[in-house]
Formats: structure tokens, C-alpha cells, sequence
């Protein structure tokens, strides 16, 4: 694998960073099958604890097909994060096309005053050595 570019959102000191990397071992592409994996790290450079309660994805191919993809937390995990701290976790998606670009929000909340807003995290580009995709 060589290194992914990184892609960077910061929303109310919470920097979002995500690199992906296209996993040829797991994909078919003569079987319309490409495979990414991607690492997210979230780090908490503001002043307030906050926790992830949910997420949400938008997963566009290279056709421009876009599924919506909702959940609690990330990879089980529903973290708090302390002033200073981060959380790193890997993921992956399945495409049909050689290229895509997913974008999202992490939806948070203060935890001493239950505040809640949304982090965004970067759009970014899954790309394979069979295609190219350009963001807007």
C-alpha cells in the first residue's frame, strides 16, 4: 500500500483526518468489485469533552450513485474524547465502479452541557489504479 493523500475538516476544534487506500487483494475488478479501507483519525484540540454518538455517510460511485449510510458510533465504539485526545479507528467500503468519494458527519455532543453538533468529515477520493474520480 503505498500512502494514501490525507484529507483534513476541523469543526469546533475537532480535526477530522482521513486517508484511504484501495485493497487490490480483496478486489475483483473484472467482477465490477473494488475495495477501500480507510483510517480516520479524530482528535479533540478543543477545549470541551465531547463524545460521537452517531455517524453519517454519503458513498458516491463513479457513476455518480450515492447511498446513505447511518449508524451509532464508529466501529462499535461510541468515544468520549477528552481536551487533547484522539481516536483512531479503520474502515472499509465496497464500490461497483474503479472510483468514488465519500463524505460525511460525525454527530457529537458536549458532554457537560449535552450540546450536540455535527463534525464534518472531509470528502475524500477512492481511487484504484482502474480509475479516477475528481472532487467538486
Amino acid at each position: 500500500m503505498s500512502e494514501a493523500a490525507a484529507f483534513t475538516a476541523v469543526t469546533r476544534g475537532l480535526r477530522v483526518t482521513v486517508r484511504a487506500f484501495y485493497l487490490a487483494d480483496q478486489s475483483d475488478p473484472d467482477e465490477s468489485r473494488h475495495v477501500w479501507a480507510y483510517r480516520v483519525c479524530i482528535a479533540n484540540e478543543g477545549r470541551e469533552t465531547v463524545q460521537l454518538l452517531k455517524r453519517s455517510w454519503s458513498i458516491t460511485d463513479g457513476l455518480g450513485r450515492t447511498q446513505h449510510v447511518h449508524g451509532d458510533g464508529v466501529v462499535g465504539e461510541q468515544p468520549v474524547l477528552e481536551s487533547g485526545e484522539a481516536f483512531e479507528y479503520t474502515s472499509g467500503t465496497p464500490l461497483a465502479t474503479s472510483s468514488g468519494f465519500m463524505r460525511g458527519v460525525y454527530h457529537m455532543v458536549v458532554t457537560a452541557t449535552g450540546e450536540r453538533f455535527d463534525a464534518e468529515i472531509p470528502a475524500f477520493s477512492l481511487d484504484s489504479p482502474y480509475g479516477q474520480v475528481t472532487l467538486n
